[in-house]
C-alpha cells in the first residue's frame, strides 16, 4: 500500500515518466481517505494525492489475457517494473520477473514485499507495523520494555520503498554495463534489519539485548528531551566541550562539579542531571532557551508539531513543502522532494491522475496505438 508508490513517487519526482497501472475499477488506495471530510480534496485522500504525483494512470484488466499481453507490449518499451504484492501474485497476473524478462530482457523489475522473494516465511502477509515489529526495532522504542512502541512514521513501509530506489537506480547503472536488466528483490523485513546497523554489532558482541530507554542515550549524557513552559526540546551534549557551553547557559553550582566534566561522571549521574535540567528549563520559553543553546553552539532543538515543522523557514528554502494538485484545479500542500541536483534540479509536482486518465495518451505515445483500435480494447472491457 505504500512501499511500492513511494519508491515509484520518488522516481517520478526525480524525473522518471510513470505509468501507473491499474484495475479497471481502479486501486485500493484511491478510496483510503477519499470521503473524509478533514483529509481529502475534491474526493481524492490525502495518501493517495501525495503518493501518485507526478504520475500517469492506465486502468487495464490484467486478469484478462488481452489485458496481460497490452501490459506485456508496455514492459516492452520500458525499463522498470515496481511492484508491491503479496507472493504469488506477480506470477499468477504475469508480471513476475520471469514472465517480464522474456519479453524484455532488458527490464528491471523491482518488488517489494514484507519478507522477500525467497525463505521460509516469505508468503507471509506484512504490513508496516509487522515489519517494524518483526525486526526489532519497536523493542528499543518507547518509554521501557514493557511498553514496545512503533516509530510514529512508517518506517516499515517507507525503508522498503527507498531501499527499491537505490536498488533499482544501482540495476539501472548495472545495465549499463552488462545490457541486461535484473529483478531487485526487497523485503521490508531486510530494510528494518539493515537500520538495526550498530546496534546490531553491539548486541553480537555483548550477547545482550538492548531495551527501551525513551529518548536518552545509552552513552552521552544529558542527551534527552527536557521540558520548557511553553514545549519540549532536546539537547544532545555529546563531548565534554559542549557540557562546558551548557554549564554557562545554565548557572547551576549544583552542576558545576569536577566529576561531571567527563562523561563517565555524567552517566553515573544521569538521572540527577536529567532531572534538575526539566527543573531549570521549565522555567523559561522554549524559544529563549533555544537562542541561549545555540549562541553557545550546543546541539538543540524544538520537538516541532507538524505545523511547526512544516513552516520552518529551513524546510521552506529548501522547497520541502510544495503545492499538490488535483486534476480538478483544487490544490492543497505536500511534503516536496528531498533529493537536491545541482545540474538537473528542476522540481515539477503535477496532479495525482484520475483513474485511468492518460490510458488513451499512454497507448498512443507509447504504442503507437490507433483511436479505433484503443475503443475495442475499451469496449471489451481490457481498459478504462
Amino acid at each position: 500500500m505504500l512501499s511500492g508508490p513511494y519508491a515509484s513517487m520518488i522516481l517520478a519526482d526525480l524525473g522518471a515518466e510513470t505509468i501507473k497501472v491499474e484495475p479497471l475499477a481502479g486501486e485500493g488506495t484511491r478510496r483510503l481517505l477519499a470521503t473524509d471530510p478533514k483529509h481529502s480534496l475534491d474526493g481524492m485522500g490525502a495518501y493517495f494525492l501525495t503518493l501518485n504525483r507526478n504520475k500517469k494512470s492506465i486502468a487495464i484488466d490484467l486478469k484478462n489475457d488481452r489485458g496481460r499481453k497490452l501490459f506485456h507490449e508496455l514492459v516492452g518499451v520500458s525499463d522498470i517494473v515496481i511492484s508491491n504484492f503479496t507472493p504469488g501474485v506477480p506470477e499468477r497476473l504475469g508480471f513476475d520477473y520471469a514472465s517480464l524478462s522474456a519479453v524484455n530482457p532488458r527490464i528491471i523489475a523491482c518488488t517489494v514485499t514484507g519478507f522477500g522473494a525467497s525463505g521460509p516465511g516469505h508468503r507471509r502477509p506484512a504490513f508496516d507495523q509487522v515489519a517494524q515489529a518483526t525486526g526489532g526495532g519497536m523493542s528499543i522504542t518507547g518509554p521501557d520494555r514493557e511498553h514496545p512502541v512503533r516509530a510514529g512514521i512508517p518506517i516499515g513501509d517507507l525503508g522498503g520503498g527507498m531501499f527499491g530506489v537505490m536498488g533499482v537506480l544501482a540495476a539501472l547503472y548495472e545495465r549499463e554495463r552488462s545490457g541486461r536488466g535484473q529483478e531487485v528483490d526487497i523485503s521490508m523485513l531486510d530494510g528494518q534489519i539493515s537500520m538495526l546497523n550498530y546496534m546490531a554489532t553491539m548486541h553480537f558482541l555483548s550477547g545482550e539485548n538492548p531495551w527501551p530507554i525513551g529518548n536518552s542515550h545509552f552513552v552521552h549524557v544529558p542527551y534527552n528531551t527536557f521540558a520548557c513552559a511553553d514545549g519540549f526540546i532536546v539537547i544532545a551534549v555529546i563531548t565534554d566541550n559542549f557540557w562546558q557551553n551548557l554549564k554557562q547557559v545554565l548557572d547551576c553550582a549544583e552542576l558545576d562539579v569536577p566529576e561531571y566534566d567527563t562523561q563517565p561522571g555524567r552517566w553515573r549521574d544521569r538521572e540527577l542531571i536529567n532531572r534538575r535540567l526539566n527543573e531549570l528549563l521549565s522555567r523559561d520559553t522554549c524559544a529563549n532557551w533555544l537562542r541561549r543553546l545555540e549562541e553557545k553552539r550546543i546541539p538543540c532543538a524544538p520537538v516541532n508539531s507538524f505545523e511547526q515543522a512544516l513552516s520552518d523557514p529551513q524546510v521552506l528554502h529548501r522547497n520541502m513543502v510544495v503545492e499538490l494538485k488535483h486534476p480538478s484545479g483544487g490544490r492543497t500542500r505536500g511534503p516536496g522532494n528531498p533529493v537536491k541536483l545541482s545540474r538537473t534540479q528542476g522540481e515539477t509536482f503535477t496532479a495525482a491522475p484520475t483513474l485511468g486518465q492518460h490510458t488513451d495518451e499512454v497507448l498512443r505515445g507509447c504504442l503507437g496505438m490507433e483511436t479505433d483500435t484503443i475503443q475495442r480494447l475499451r469496449d471489451a472491457g481490457v481498459i478504462g
